[in-house]
């Protein structure tokens, strides 16, 4: 048996891979190195901005955020406040704000690439069956693959843990943008037509309206899938809580690992109870 599957050499795939990683790296370094300049004093930018921010105006203002977000409930609220109270008494507001940057554009991006994909695959027979194999794809692979090409395009730093965040968080926004617009009723869509609407007018006033919902957990999903990336990506340099972890376990210090991983957990409750409470309203 081993013999027969011998018959056929090894397919070079490996080498393959790397020499088209090598060719797009060269080829397109006169994009990517800009690309990594002005995405990393943006960011640069961005934590600058929320570290010039005292943190107890900080703290509050997530706290009104989450209170009015949820229904003027004082769970979400006392959390919130209890929470960020806590990482900025642990030495963690810096880290915080670095983690919310990296998870702030990563998710932007997700949203602003990932749902005109989703209303592509939506209005496409064909785009629909060849980008859900794509999808496919990425959600399978594991996300520590994410961090080869991130490097090669990128070198080392926030810019390529962004990328391997983008990569691996935009399929659910594409998925449910696709997936809410298709479940909007096909007798609303033919009446909007009967009424002389265009195509754009169909899908910015009654698809994507409807849809709202549907999209909103899908964009829930990958701002978690975001923050999930966060230690991953501090493999490769991303500033944030995870650097904090993954220090921690290279040098076996438990007690700062776990507070780290605690930040880290405060942030994700507060964002998925945050947009989970959005997604409700859109829902009303």
């Amino acid at each position: 048996m081993n013999n027969i599957l011998n018959l056929v050499p090894k397919l070079p795939v490996a080498e393959q891979i790397e020499r088209l990683t090598r060719w797009i790296t060269q080829t397109f370094s006169f994009l990517f190195d800009p690309i990594q300049t002005y995405s990393e004093l943006f960011m640069d930018g961005i934590t600058t901005f929320l570290l010039f921010i005292p943190p107890i105006i900080f703290i509050l203002l997530i706290a009104l955020l989450a209170f009015f977000v949820s229904g003027k409930k004082f769970g979400l609220t006392t959390f919130s406040i209890v929470g960020l109270w806590f990482i900025y008494n642990q030495g963690h507001w810096e880290n915080l704000m670095n983690t919310i940057t990296l998870v702030l554009v990563a998710s932007l991006l997700s949203v602003i690439i990932g749902v005109p994909f989703g209303i592509l695959m939506a209005k496409s027979t064909i785009a629909n069956n060849i980008l859900k194999p794509v999808l496919d794809f990425m959600q399978t692979m594991p996300a520590f693959v994410y961090l080869i090409p991130a490097v090669a395009f990128f070198g080392i730093g926030v810019v390529p843990g962004v990328f391997a965040s983008l990569i691996f968080a935009i399929p659910p926004t594409v998925r449910f943008t696709n997936l809410g617009i298709r479940q909007v009723s096909t007798e609303l869509v033919e009446a909007s037509e009967a009424f002389g609407s265009t195509g754009f007018q169909k899908l910015f006033k009654v698809e994507l309206p409807l849809a709202t919902s549907t999209i909103m957990a899908g964009i829930n999903q990958t701002v978690m899938l975001a923050l999930s990336m966060v230690v991953i990506a501090s493999m490769i340099g991303a500033p944030g809580l995870g650097r904090e972890v993954l220090s921690s376990l290279q040098r076996a210090q438990i007690g700062t690992g776990f507070v780290s991983g605690i930040g880290l957990v405060v942030l994700a409750i507060i964002i998925d109870r945050i947009t989970q409470k959005l997604t409700n309203k859109t829902k009303k």
